[in-house]
This record gives structure tokens, sequence and C-alpha cells, in this order.
């Protein structure tokens, strides 16, 4: 007696199938069991779970977007520089942008 259990993993293209046959006197758990461990040894939940969260790639236009944005900003904090209303190091910048809350 012949039993196929099997499981399919879909991500992007891949597909990953994992069979175990039942052969004449196994019990169903040890054929779970037997399963379990080709499913673990095949990696499928380890990497289904490392690509869960994974965010995607920004595209063009936010790349884009997010520079301009830097850019302005460095020069609005370059501008405030240089009339002396903002001060000269990073680490006080970034106190005084918190506090002040212009940017």
């Amino acid at each position: 007696m012949f039993v196929n259990v099997s499981d399919t993993c879909y991500h992007g293209f891949i597909v990953i199938n994992v069979e175990v046959d039942k052969t004449g006197n196994e019990s169903n758990a040890s054929v779970i069991r037997r399963f379990t461990k080709r499913v673990q040894g095949a990696g499928i939940l380890t990497r289904v779970r490392r690509i869960r969260y994974k965010k995607r790639e920004p595209s063009a236009f936010t790349k884009k977007k997010f520079v301009l944005k830097s850019i302005s900003r460095r020069a609005i904090i370059d501008e405030l520089v240089k009339m002396g209303k903002m001060p000269i190091d990073r680490r006080e910048q970034k106190k005084w942008i918190k506090t002040n809350d212009k940017l």
C-alpha cells in the first residue's frame, strides 16, 4: 500500500515538492514524522519565514523623491547655519531639529 503525501511551496517561480510513501505496516504517525523531517530538510519553512516580512525594493521614482527631499532639506540646513540660527555640529543639529521642528 502506497500513500503519497506532498506539500507544495510557491515562492516566485520555485515549486518545491516533498513526497513520502507509506509502506506495508508503517503507522500513520511515522509517515507524518518522516514528512515533517523532509519538509525541514528541504528548507521550505525557513525560506517562507525569511521572506515573510521582506520589503520590496523601492522604485526609481521613490528613490528620486527621497533624494530630492534630502537635497532640499540639506539646502535649508546650510542656509540656517549660514545665518547663525542653527548649530554647525551635526549632533547638535539633530537636537535642534527635534526641538524646533522647522524641517
